[in-house]
């Protein structure tokens, strides 16, 4: 099965529902990418939660080591993590009550998609959520 993302509607939908983005791969470092796109979205309201095992802390806010370590509830799971990672991570989403993985644009991993899909997942692959969140909900 080859990989496809929700229309732009349900994209909407996701961003509008959401209070909380679990960001798998957020680093401490004002110079990344991770970095810059969670404080935008942090700024325009969303709870960042850093997920992250070298870490304890980023844009004030407590870091953990997995997803299965983040006790509060989780809207979405943005991923900034090379493609051959997307399965183990993918593994881990399943294990929480969250729904919805967004893998930043350029990764993309049709294993983890086939994996989450079969779980109901709404899965995102390829897309900037700042952007996405630019261009549909601001």
């Amino acid at each position: 099965m080859s990989w496809q993302n929700p229309e732009k509607e349900e994209l909407k939908r996701i961003l509008e529902s959401a209070e909380t983005i679990a960001v798998v791969g957020l680093s401490d470092n004002p110079d990344k990418t991770a970095y810059q796109i969670s404080k935008t979205m942090q700024q325009n309201g969303y709870r960042i939660i850093p997920v992250n095992p070298t870490v304890d802390e980023v844009l004030g806010e407590k870091a953990y080591p997995t997803l299965k370590d983040v006790p509060d509830k989780i809207d979405i799971i943005n991923v900034f993590r090379r493609p051959e990672h997307l399965p183990d991570v993918a593994r881990d989403a399943a294990e929480t009550d969250c729904r919805v993985f967004w893998a930043q644009q350029g990764i993309v991993n049709e294993e983890a998609y086939d994996y989450l899909k079969e779980r109901n997942f709404s899965v995102i692959m390829d897309l900037c959520i700042k952007v996405v969140h630019a261009v549909l909900v601001d």
